[in-house]
């Protein structure tokens, strides 16, 4: 299986997610119920020298650098590396990208990964530069988004206009064959959150700086007139409006 690379544009989702930074922390319940499934794979990570990358606000930063360890902090968003640093969350500031990750080699105990390398074009080339900057017998731990996430919000716009106004994620068997090269474990599962309406969940994507489409599209907020349109499709559950995510969490040894 070959993964082709996707058509990604790096300062537009540089853009989206600086623009949201002010308003993530509020709005990023799921990013932190993923954030915590990582932590429990890494057991003890008291002391290490690690890398966050895709930090955000520092979210985990903190918590890492909270248990003695030295924190390298990165972000392809200049705006999340800045509240980062307001926050004193790391002991480095990296602006860069996953798949260009500015470390010698061997250089951290563990690279931390939350919800970011679905932005990246290539996973392959993500992994790989993860993997390359960790000392042998330590490890990558990540999470991302795979086929069949906000499949409610996409078929619902389906009925609307016609258009899923999502992001094409990878499916679980592709995600997985990236992982192939490097020893490894790998894990699928379904979570959902609830909402009490349409604009809710909207805010919600958008506080989190989740707008920017791979095809060049904004996903914000839209007309009024659509957003009736949009709940009138949304399926309804007890709980509220449901938004399903296929969550992979994943672990890399180094050797």
């Amino acid at each position: 299986m070959l993964l082709q690379p996707l058509q990604v544009n790096k300062p537009a989702i540089a853009t989206a997610f600086s623009r949201a930074a002010n308003s993530y922390d509020q709005a990023a319940n799921f990013q932190r119920l993923c954030g915590e499934k990582l932590l429990a794979k890494i057991g003890d990570y008291t002391g290490l020298t690690m890398l966050d990358a895709g930090c955000g606000t520092g979210y985990f930063s903190r918590r890492f650098r909270d248990a003695g360890c030295h924190v390298l902090a990165l972000d392809l968003a200049a705006g999340m590396l800045e509240q980062s640093r307001a926050t004193d969350s790391a002991d480095q500031y990296l602006l860069a990208d996953i798949e260009h990750i500015p470390l010698p080699d061997g250089s951290v105990d563990l690279c931390f990964s939350n919800l970011a390398i679905q932005w990246c074009s290539s996973l392959t080339g993500a992994l790989r530069e993860m993997y390359r900057v960790v000392r042998p017998g330590g490890r990558v731990v990540f999470s991302s988004l795979a086929q069949g996430s906000l499949t409610e919000l996409a078929q619902a716009w389906q009925h609307v206009d016609g258009q899923s106004h999502i992001n094409q994620f990878l499916s679980f068997e592709a995600i997985a064959h990236a992982c192939q090269p490097f020893p490894h474990q790998l894990n699928l599962q379904q979570e959902t959150e609830f909402y009490p309406d349409v604009i809710a969940l909207m805010k919600t994507l958008k506080g989190i700086g989740a707008t920017h489409l791979h095809q060049g599209r904004e996903a914000g907020l839209t007309g009024r007139r659509r957003l009736t349109q949009l709940a009138e499709a949304y399926p309804h559950q007890e709980q509220g409006l449901p938004l399903s995510y296929q969550l992979v969490t994943g672990v890399l040894y180094r050797e």
